[in-house]
Protein backbone atom coordinates (compact mmCIF):
# COMPACT_ATOMS: atom_id res chain seq x y z
CA UNK A 1 0.00 0.00 0.00
CA UNK A 2 2.76 2.49 0.47
CA UNK A 3 4.39 1.96 -2.37
CA UNK A 4 1.41 2.36 -4.63
CA UNK A 5 0.85 5.37 -2.68
CA UNK A 6 4.17 6.92 -3.27
CA UNK A 7 4.00 5.96 -6.60
CA UNK A 8 0.68 7.84 -6.85
CA UNK A 9 2.23 10.79 -5.56
CA UNK A 10 5.44 10.88 -7.73
CA UNK A 11 3.17 10.49 -10.92
CA UNK A 12 0.94 13.43 -9.54
CA UNK A 13 3.70 16.04 -9.64
CA UNK A 14 5.30 14.39 -12.95
CA UNK A 15 2.57 15.28 -14.78
CA UNK A 16 1.63 18.64 -12.76
CA UNK A 17 -1.45 18.09 -11.42
CA UNK A 18 0.10 19.19 -8.14
CA UNK A 19 1.31 22.33 -8.13
CA UNK A 20 4.98 23.13 -5.99
CA UNK A 21 3.73 23.39 -2.54
CA UNK A 22 0.87 20.87 -3.13
CA UNK A 23 3.77 18.52 -3.89
CA UNK A 24 5.43 19.55 -0.49
CA UNK A 25 2.42 19.10 1.51
CA UNK A 26 1.33 15.72 -0.28
CA UNK A 27 4.68 14.22 0.52
CA UNK A 28 4.71 15.65 3.93
CA UNK A 29 1.38 14.07 4.69
CA UNK A 30 3.01 10.85 2.94
CA UNK A 31 6.28 10.70 5.19
CA UNK A 32 4.21 11.45 8.52
CA UNK A 33 1.79 8.80 8.39
CA UNK A 34 3.15 5.63 6.14
CA UNK A 35 6.28 4.12 6.23
CA UNK A 36 8.87 5.32 3.45
CA UNK A 37 9.79 1.88 1.40
CA UNK A 38 12.53 4.19 -0.57
CA UNK A 39 13.55 6.77 1.82
CA UNK A 40 17.07 6.39 1.69
CA UNK A 41 16.88 6.15 -2.51
CA UNK A 42 14.43 9.31 -2.10
CA UNK A 43 16.56 11.23 -0.59
CA UNK A 44 19.50 10.78 -3.17
CA UNK A 45 17.21 11.09 -5.83
CA UNK A 46 15.60 14.49 -4.62
CA UNK A 47 18.98 15.93 -3.98
CA UNK A 48 20.10 14.83 -7.90
CA UNK A 49 17.30 16.01 -9.24
CA UNK A 50 16.78 19.23 -7.44
CA UNK A 51 20.73 20.05 -8.81
CA UNK A 52 19.27 18.95 -12.26
CA UNK A 53 15.65 20.88 -12.14
CA UNK A 54 17.41 24.19 -11.46
CA UNK A 55 20.13 23.82 -14.49
CA UNK A 56 16.79 23.49 -16.43
CA UNK A 57 15.37 26.37 -14.66
CA UNK A 58 18.51 28.78 -16.44
CA UNK A 59 17.23 28.15 -19.42
CA UNK A 60 14.12 30.38 -18.78
CA UNK A 61 16.80 33.21 -17.60
CA UNK A 62 18.03 35.84 -19.53
CA UNK A 63 21.82 36.25 -18.61
CA UNK A 64 21.46 40.04 -18.61
CA UNK A 65 18.95 40.06 -16.41
CA UNK A 66 20.80 37.56 -14.61
CA UNK A 67 24.16 39.24 -13.89
CA UNK A 68 22.33 42.57 -12.76
CA UNK A 69 20.60 41.42 -10.16
CA UNK A 70 23.64 38.44 -9.11
CA UNK A 71 25.95 41.24 -9.01
CA UNK A 72 23.98 43.27 -5.87
CA UNK A 73 22.66 40.07 -4.56
CA UNK A 74 26.02 38.41 -4.26
CA UNK A 75 26.77 41.60 -1.66
CA UNK A 76 23.44 41.18 -0.48
CA UNK A 77 24.02 37.71 0.76
CA UNK A 78 27.84 38.42 1.96
CA UNK A 79 26.19 40.53 4.83
CA UNK A 80 23.52 38.44 5.78
CA UNK A 81 25.47 34.91 5.91
CA UNK A 82 27.90 36.71 8.37
CA UNK A 83 25.48 37.63 10.33
CA UNK A 84 23.20 34.42 10.42
CA UNK A 85 26.48 32.28 11.06
CA UNK A 86 27.30 35.40 14.04
CA UNK A 87 23.72 34.98 15.44
CA UNK A 88 23.60 31.06 15.15
CA UNK A 89 27.15 30.87 16.80
CA UNK A 90 25.75 32.99 19.84
CA UNK A 91 22.25 31.26 20.34
CA UNK A 92 24.19 28.16 19.86
CA UNK A 93 26.39 28.89 22.88
CA UNK A 94 23.33 30.44 24.83
CA UNK A 95 20.83 27.63 24.11
CA UNK A 96 23.93 24.59 25.14
CA UNK A 97 23.63 22.88 21.74
CA UNK A 98 26.56 20.47 20.45
CA UNK A 99 28.70 22.89 18.58
CA UNK A 100 28.94 20.65 15.51
CA UNK A 101 25.15 20.78 15.15
CA UNK A 102 25.06 24.27 16.15
CA UNK A 103 27.39 25.45 13.39
CA UNK A 104 25.60 22.93 10.94
CA UNK A 105 22.21 24.17 11.69
CA UNK A 106 23.47 27.77 12.00
CA UNK A 107 25.30 27.22 8.17
CA UNK A 108 22.22 25.91 6.79
CA UNK A 109 20.17 28.99 7.62
CA UNK A 110 22.98 30.94 6.25
CA UNK A 111 24.03 29.39 3.08
CA UNK A 112 21.48 27.05 1.35
CA UNK A 113 20.09 24.39 3.68
CA UNK A 114 20.65 20.95 3.26
CA UNK A 115 23.45 21.33 0.54
CA UNK A 116 25.17 23.40 2.91
CA UNK A 117 25.31 20.60 5.78
CA UNK A 118 25.65 18.15 3.46
CA UNK A 119 28.73 19.95 2.20
CA UNK A 120 30.34 21.00 5.64
CA UNK A 121 29.41 17.79 7.74
CA UNK A 122 32.43 15.83 6.25
CA UNK A 123 34.91 19.00 6.79
CA UNK A 124 34.03 18.59 10.11
CA UNK A 125 33.40 15.04 10.49
CA UNK A 126 30.14 15.08 12.02
CA UNK A 127 28.32 12.07 13.35
CA UNK A 128 24.87 10.68 12.04
CA UNK A 129 23.14 12.19 15.12
CA UNK A 130 24.87 16.00 14.28
CA UNK A 131 23.18 15.16 10.76
CA UNK A 132 19.81 14.66 11.78
CA UNK A 133 19.70 17.29 14.35
CA UNK A 134 20.66 19.39 11.73
CA UNK A 135 18.95 18.09 8.52
CA UNK A 136 15.81 17.88 10.68
CA UNK A 137 15.91 21.26 12.18
CA UNK A 138 16.13 22.92 8.52
CA UNK A 139 13.90 20.91 6.40
CA UNK A 140 11.22 21.22 9.04
CA UNK A 141 11.61 24.77 8.82
CA UNK A 142 12.27 25.04 5.16
CA UNK A 143 8.39 23.23 4.46
CA UNK A 144 7.04 26.06 6.41
CA UNK A 145 8.85 28.79 4.66
CA UNK A 146 7.37 27.11 1.45
CA UNK A 147 3.98 27.32 2.47
CA UNK A 148 4.03 30.83 4.84
CA UNK A 149 6.03 32.97 2.52
CA UNK A 150 3.74 33.07 -0.30
CA UNK A 151 0.71 34.49 2.52
CA UNK A 152 2.56 36.98 3.94
CA UNK A 153 3.86 38.47 0.89
CA UNK A 154 0.17 38.72 -0.31
CA UNK A 155 -0.82 40.21 2.69
CA UNK A 156 1.85 42.65 2.74
CA UNK A 157 1.08 43.68 -0.90
CA UNK A 158 5.24 42.64 -1.63
CA UNK A 159 5.90 43.44 -5.46
CA UNK A 160 7.38 40.19 -6.81
CA UNK A 161 10.92 41.42 -6.94
CA UNK A 162 10.80 42.24 -3.57
CA UNK A 163 9.54 38.90 -2.41
CA UNK A 164 11.83 37.18 -4.57
CA UNK A 165 14.67 39.14 -2.97
CA UNK A 166 13.34 37.96 0.91
CA UNK A 167 12.72 34.40 -0.21
CA UNK A 168 16.16 34.40 -1.34
CA UNK A 169 17.59 35.75 1.36
CA UNK A 170 15.37 33.92 4.26
CA UNK A 171 14.05 30.69 2.67
CA UNK A 172 17.09 27.83 3.33
CA UNK A 173 16.97 25.26 0.67
CA UNK A 174 16.89 26.17 -3.05
CA UNK A 175 14.20 23.98 -3.72
CA UNK A 176 11.67 26.15 -1.39
CA UNK A 177 12.78 29.19 -2.63
CA UNK A 178 12.07 28.63 -6.06
CA UNK A 179 8.74 27.11 -5.54
CA UNK A 180 7.58 29.72 -3.03
CA UNK A 181 8.64 32.03 -5.75
CA UNK A 182 7.34 30.48 -8.85
CA UNK A 183 4.14 30.64 -6.83
CA UNK A 184 4.49 34.43 -6.47
CA UNK A 185 4.80 35.53 -9.96
CA UNK A 186 7.87 34.90 -13.03
CA UNK A 187 9.84 37.92 -12.09
CA UNK A 188 9.64 36.77 -8.44
CA UNK A 189 11.06 33.05 -9.89
CA UNK A 190 13.78 35.01 -11.80
CA UNK A 191 14.23 37.46 -8.97
CA UNK A 192 14.97 33.99 -6.30
CA UNK A 193 16.20 31.60 -8.49
CA UNK A 194 19.33 33.95 -8.84
CA UNK A 195 20.02 36.05 -5.80
CA UNK A 196 19.46 32.42 -3.93
CA UNK A 197 22.67 30.74 -6.43
CA UNK A 198 24.32 33.95 -5.51
CA UNK A 199 23.87 32.86 -1.52
CA UNK A 200 24.28 29.42 -2.28
CA UNK A 201 28.05 30.14 -4.09
CA UNK A 202 29.25 30.90 -0.95
CA UNK A 203 29.05 26.96 0.17
CA UNK A 204 32.70 26.95 -1.32
CA UNK A 205 34.58 29.76 0.63
CA UNK A 206 32.46 29.15 4.21
CA UNK A 207 33.94 25.31 2.91
CA UNK A 208 37.05 26.64 2.71
CA UNK A 209 37.23 28.39 5.76
CA UNK A 210 36.15 25.65 7.44
CA UNK A 211 38.73 23.50 6.56
CA UNK A 212 41.86 26.05 7.31
CA UNK A 213 40.17 26.24 10.70
CA UNK A 214 39.87 22.64 11.33
CA UNK A 215 43.63 22.03 9.60
CA UNK A 216 41.88 18.88 8.37
CA UNK A 217 44.18 17.75 4.89
CA UNK A 218 41.60 15.08 3.73
CA UNK A 219 38.58 17.94 3.60
CA UNK A 220 37.15 17.60 1.00
CA UNK A 221 35.44 20.78 -0.53
CA UNK A 222 32.54 20.04 -2.57
CA UNK A 223 32.10 22.46 -5.74
CA UNK A 224 28.28 22.46 -6.28
CA UNK A 225 28.25 22.19 -9.86
CA UNK A 226 24.58 22.95 -10.73
CA UNK A 227 25.31 26.64 -10.57
CA UNK A 228 28.05 26.60 -13.41
CA UNK A 229 25.54 24.95 -15.90
CA UNK A 230 22.54 27.04 -14.85
CA UNK A 231 24.80 29.82 -15.82
CA UNK A 232 25.83 27.82 -19.06
CA UNK A 233 21.88 27.31 -19.88
CA UNK A 234 21.51 31.42 -19.31
CA UNK A 235 24.29 32.23 -21.62
CA UNK A 236 22.66 29.59 -24.39
CA UNK A 237 19.57 31.18 -23.38
CA UNK A 238 20.61 34.83 -23.95
CA UNK A 239 23.23 34.00 -26.67
CA UNK A 240 21.71 31.16 -28.80
CA UNK A 241 18.39 32.79 -30.62
CA UNK A 242 18.45 29.81 -33.39
CA UNK A 243 17.84 27.14 -30.35
CA UNK A 244 14.99 29.34 -28.32
CA UNK A 245 12.37 26.48 -29.70
CA UNK A 246 14.52 24.09 -27.42
CA UNK A 247 14.44 25.94 -24.07
CA UNK A 248 11.10 26.68 -22.90
CA UNK A 249 10.68 22.76 -23.16
CA UNK A 250 13.96 22.38 -21.15
CA UNK A 251 12.28 25.10 -18.61
CA UNK A 252 9.12 23.24 -18.40
CA UNK A 253 11.25 20.32 -17.23
CA UNK A 254 12.93 22.18 -14.59
CA UNK A 255 9.54 23.25 -13.38
CA UNK A 256 8.34 19.43 -13.06
CA UNK A 257 11.80 18.10 -12.00
CA UNK A 258 11.45 20.57 -8.77
CA UNK A 259 7.79 19.53 -8.31
CA UNK A 260 8.70 16.27 -7.89
CA UNK A 261 11.72 17.43 -5.68
CA UNK A 262 9.32 18.94 -3.43
CA UNK A 263 7.72 15.80 -2.96
CA UNK A 264 10.54 13.58 -2.37
CA UNK A 265 11.65 16.04 0.24
CA UNK A 266 8.31 16.06 2.10
CA UNK A 267 8.34 11.88 2.26
CA UNK A 268 11.65 12.34 3.74
CA UNK A 269 10.02 14.24 6.86
CA UNK A 270 8.58 11.17 9.58
CA UNK A 271 8.10 11.44 13.20
CA UNK A 272 12.02 10.01 13.87
CA UNK A 273 12.93 13.12 12.32
CA UNK A 274 10.81 15.20 14.43
CA UNK A 275 11.78 13.10 17.31
CA UNK A 276 15.63 13.50 16.61
CA UNK A 277 15.11 17.31 16.22
CA UNK A 278 14.94 18.19 19.51
CA UNK A 279 14.04 21.15 21.41
CA UNK A 280 16.74 23.42 22.01
CA UNK A 281 18.57 22.57 18.14
CA UNK A 282 14.67 23.30 16.74
CA UNK A 283 14.61 26.10 19.37
CA UNK A 284 17.78 27.51 17.70
CA UNK A 285 17.01 26.84 14.41
CA UNK A 286 13.34 28.84 15.05
CA UNK A 287 14.93 32.11 16.09
CA UNK A 288 17.55 32.17 14.12
CA UNK A 289 15.46 31.74 11.50
CA UNK A 290 12.65 34.41 12.84
CA UNK A 291 15.16 37.05 13.04
CA UNK A 292 16.67 36.57 9.57
CA UNK A 293 13.52 36.37 7.99
CA UNK A 294 11.85 39.53 9.55
CA UNK A 295 15.41 42.02 9.63
CA UNK A 296 15.64 41.02 6.02
CA UNK A 297 12.07 41.53 5.27
CA UNK A 298 12.09 45.01 6.84
CA UNK A 299 15.44 46.27 4.87
CA UNK A 300 13.80 45.51 1.92
CA UNK A 301 10.37 47.18 2.68
CA UNK A 302 12.26 50.09 4.22
CA UNK A 303 14.20 50.29 0.74
CA UNK A 304 17.62 49.49 2.33
CA UNK A 305 17.62 45.83 -0.17
CA UNK A 306 16.14 46.24 -3.50
CA UNK A 307 17.52 45.31 -6.76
Amino acid sequence: MSKNLFFVGLILAATGLLSPPLALAAGLVYGLTVAHPYHLDARRLARFLLQVSVVGLGFGMNLSEVLRVGASGFLYTAAGISFALLLGWILGRLLHVQRTASFLISAGTAICGGSAIAALAPILGADDEAMAVSLGTVFVLNSVALLLFPAIGSALHLSQTQFGLWAALAIHDTSSVVGAAAKYGAIALAVGTTVKLARALWIVPVSIATATAHRSSKAQIQWPWFILFFCLAAVANTYLPALHFLFPTLNHLGVVGLTVTLFLIGTGIHRNTLREVGFRPLLQGILLWIVVATTSLWLIRSGILHL
